[in-house]
C-alpha cells in the first residue's frame, strides 16, 4: 500500500550497513608496524624517509646559527650533530619508546626560547667565536634540565593518566593542527623561488596520485617513492639553472633560496668527524631559561601526544593505549636529554613530515624507520656526502611538506568516524576548539611582528617565554581547549558517552582490552615487565 507522502523515497532498513563503516586500523596499508618490505625496497624507502628529514635538521640550524655567532663551518658541524641524535632517538624511540614508525628530529617549537637565549644580553659583549659558545651552553643546559619534565611524566605513568581522558572528539583539533598548524612552513617557502618550489609541488603530486593510475604497476613504484623521483628531477632542474646563470645579478636572499651552490656546507663539513657529548664545552645554566625551556617542552609533548597518534593510524596500528604513549613521552625526553649533551642548539620531537610520508608511501613499517636512522648516523659521520644531501634547496622540502602536513591533518579528521557529528555538543566542541586554535597563535604572531615582543612583555624574559610560547602553537591551543570542554562538558551523561563510541573507545585502554595492542606495542626481549601496561 502506497504512502500518503508523495512518493519519497523509503527509509533505510535496520539492519543495513553503513556505506563506509568506521575503520579502527586505516585499510590499504601495504607494510603495517610488523610487516617490513622487502630489504632492497625497505633501504630505498629508509633513504627516502632520511632525505625528508633532512629539511627541520637544515632549517632550524641556518636559522639560528648565524645569530649565535657562527659561520658556515659551525652550522655543518651542528647539522652533523642533529643528525647524529636524530639518528640514535629515532632507534631508541622504535625500540624502547612507542615502538612506532615515528623518526624523532629536532623541532620547531624550541626555537622561540632559543632565540630568547641567544638574545640576552650577557652575550653581547663577547666575539663571534666565544659568542657562539657561550650562547651553545647556554641552550645545552636549558634543554638537559628540560628534558626532566618529559622524563618524569612519561617514566612516571602521570602523562598515562592524563591520555586516559582522550576521546576521538578531541584528538580531532589536537591531531589535525599539528599538520595544518604548520602551514606556513608550505607554500610560503615554495615562494621563496617559485621556479623551483612550484614545478616540485606539481611533479610531487603528479607521480604520487595521477602517475599510478596511468602506468598500472604491482610494485607501486611512483606512489612509493614519488620523493626521490620527484626530489631528483627539480633538483637536478635546479642546477641546471644555476650553472646556466639564471641567477646572475638577482637579490641575495633569492639566490640563496634557488642556487643549489650557496648554503655553504659542502665546502665546510668536514670529511670524517664523530659529534661527541659537550663537544662545546660544559653547558651552564640560568634558572629562567630553563624554566622557559621547561614550557618548551610541555607545549612539545602535546604537539607530539597528537603526531604519535597520526603515526599510529598511518602504519594501520589500534589506538595506542596510554601506557604505551607514556612510556613513548619518557623516551622522549630521553631525546631532549640526549639533544642536551651533544648540543644541537634544538630539542627533539616526533618529525611531522615523516608521519605524512606513511602516508604518503602507504608503508608503515619500523624496519623502514630504523634503517632510515642508520642513514642519519651514516651520514652524519661523513660530513661531506651528509652535507650534499643537506644542500638541497629550501624550496623544494617546502614543497614536500604541502602535502606531508595535509597528510597529517587529514589525519586527525579522520577520527570523525567515531563521532556522531549530528550531536550539537560536537560540533561546538570541534569548531570553537579548531577555530581558538587558529584564533589565539594568530594574535600572538601578529603582535609579535608588529612590536618585536609577544603580548605579555614585562622584564623577564622566562616569564614572557612561559606565557607567550604555548600560545603560538595551534595545536596545543586546540588540543588543551578540546580536551577540556570534552571532559567537563555534560561527559557523565549517558548519550554523549555513546555520541564519542565510550565503549568501544574504551577497549583500547590497556593492552588487555585488544589482543592487537600487544602486537604492535610489546617491548622487545621481555621488557614489558618493567613498565606499566595498564
Amino acid at each position: 500500500m502506497a504512502g500518503g507522502g508523495g512518493g519519497g523515497a523509503s527509509a533505510p532498513k535496520v539492519d543495513e550497513p553503513l556505506p563506509h563503516p568506521p575503520k579502527e586500523q586505516l585499510p590499504n596499508i601495504a607494510y603495517c608496524i610488523t610487516s617490513p618490505p622487502p630489504w632492497p625496497e625497505a633501504i630505498l624507502l629508509g633513504f627516502q624517509h632520511y632525505i625528508v628529514m633532512l629539511g627541520t635538521t637544515v632549517l632550524i640550524p641556518t636559522a639560528l646559527v648565524p645569530q649565535m655567532g657562527g659561520g658556515n663551518e659551525e652550522k655543518a658541524k651542528v647539522i652533523q650533530t642533529l643528525l647524529l641524535v636524530a639518528g640514535l632517538n629515532t632507534l631508541l624511540q622504535s625500540l624502547f619508546g612507542t615502538r612506532l614508525p615515528a623518526v624523532i628530529g629536532g623541532s620547531y617549537t624550541f626555537v622561540p626560547t632559543t632565540i630568547s637565549i641567544i638574545l640576552a644580553g650577557r652575550f653581547s659583549d663577547s666575539d663571534p667565536a666565544k659568542k657562539f659558545e657561550k650562547i651553545m651552553r647556554a641552550v645545552q643546559g636549558s634543554l638537559i634540565v628540560a628534558s626532566t619534565l618529559q622524563i618524569v611524566l612519561g617514566f612516571s605513568g602521570l602523562w598515562r593518566n592524563v591520555a586516559r581522558f582522550l576521546s576521538p572528539l578531541s584528538i580531532v583539533p589536537l591531531v589535525s593542527l599539528v599538520g595544518f598548524g604548520l602551514y606556513e612552513l608550505g607554500f610560503p617557502g615554495v615562494a621563496q623561488c617559485v621556479e623551483i618550489g612550484l614545478p616540485e609541488l606539481i611533479i610531487l603530486v603528479f607521480i604520487s596520485q595521477y602517475l599510478p593510475h596511468v602506468i598500472r604497476s604491482e610494485k607501486h613504484v611512483f606512489a612509493r617513492f614519488a620523493v626521490l623521483f620527484s626530489v631528483a628531477i627539480v633538483w637536478i632542474y635546479a642546477y641546471l639553472l644555476t650553472v646556466g646563470g639564471a641567477y646572475k645579478g638577482r637579490p641575495q636572499t633569492t639566490q640563496i633560496s634557488c642556487r643549489t651552490d650557496r648554503s655553504g656546507l659542502i665546502d665546510a663539513a668536514p670529511w670524517i668527524r664523530f659529534p661527541y657529548p659537550f663537544q662545546w664545552g660544559p653547558p651552564s645554566f640560568d634558572a629562567g631559561e630553563a624554566f622557559a625551556m621547561m614550557m618548551a617542552s610541555f607545549v612539545a609533548l602535546v604537539e607530539s601526544t597528537g603526531a604519535f597518534i597520526a603515526v599510529s593510524r598511518f602504519a594501520s596500528a589500534t589506538p595506542m593505549p596510554p601506557s604505551v604513549l607514556s612510556r613513548g613521552v619518557g623516551w622522549q625526553g630521553v631525546a631532549i636529554l640526549i639533544s642536551g649533551l651533544f648540543g644541537t642548539v634544538n630539542g627533539s620531537s616526533v618529525s611531522v613530515e615523516n608521519a605524512g610520508l606513511l602516508a604518503l608511501t602507504r608503508v608503515g613499517s619500523r624496519r623502514v624507520v630504523q634503517i632510515s636512522a642508520g642513514f642519519m648516523i651514516f651520514f652524519s659521520l661523513l660530513g661531506k656526502f651528509g652535507a650534499l644531501f643537506a644542500s638541497i634547496p629550501a624550496p623544494i622540502i617546502a614543497a614536500l611538506y604541502c602535502l606531508f602536513f595535509a597528510y597529517v591533518g587529514a589525519g586527525g579528521l579522520s577520527y570523525l568516524q567515531f563521532c556522531n557529528l549530528n550531536s550539537f555538543r560536537i560540533k561546538f566542541i570541534l569548531g570553537f576548539s579548531i577555530f581558538i586554535g587558529l584564533s589565539v597563535p594568530q594574535y600572538f604572531n601578529e603582535h609579535i611582528a608588529l612590536s618585536g615582543h609577544g603580548p605579555v612583555h614585562t622584564g623577564a624574559r622566562w616569564f614572557n617565554d612561559i606565557i607567550n610560547v604555548p600560545f603560538q602553537s595551534e595545536a596545543f591551543v586546540a588540543g588543551c581547549v578540546a580536551y577540556f570542554l570534552d571532559n567537563t562538558l555534560h561527559r557523565k551523561d549517558n548519550a554523549i558517552k555513546k555520541d564519542i563510541n565510550k565503549n568501544w573507545w574504551d577497549k583500547f585502554r590497556s593492552f588487555k582490552g585488544d589482543s592487537r595492542s600487544d602486537e604492535f606495542y610489546s617491548l622487545p626481549f621481555n621488557l614489558n615487565k618493567y613498565f606499566p601496561s595498564m
